[in-house]
């Protein structure tokens, strides 16, 4: 999240894209059958004490989800996501 983003394990997933503070897609390498599929999401906290919420965005698709995070009403970068899909 913060900085340079990165796939630390790919898993089905092609390349992430960077649309702005707080606010990525996660391309994947083979496309999902439906989207009929459970999106689960963590992080690493940036900063001790942060009041912090993720979602997912406008991008539910076969080929992408689009994930989303910030603090209060502010998107803000996090140091860590952990984007996991179930189908």
């Amino acid at each position: 999240g913060s900085g340079t983003v990165a796939i630390r394990a790919s898993g089905n997933v092609s390349s992430i894209t960077d649309n702005g503070v707080g606010d990525y897609t996660v391309n994947f390498t083979t496309a999902i059958n439906d989207v009929n599929y459970a999106v689960n999401t963590t992080s690493k906290q940036g900063a001790a004490g942060q009041a912090l919420w993720m979602k997912i965005g406008g991008t539910y698709s076969t080929s992408a989800i689009q994930v989303v995070s910030g603090n209060n009403s502010v998107n803000t970068d996090l140091d860590i996501y952990a984007v996991t899909v179930f189908r």
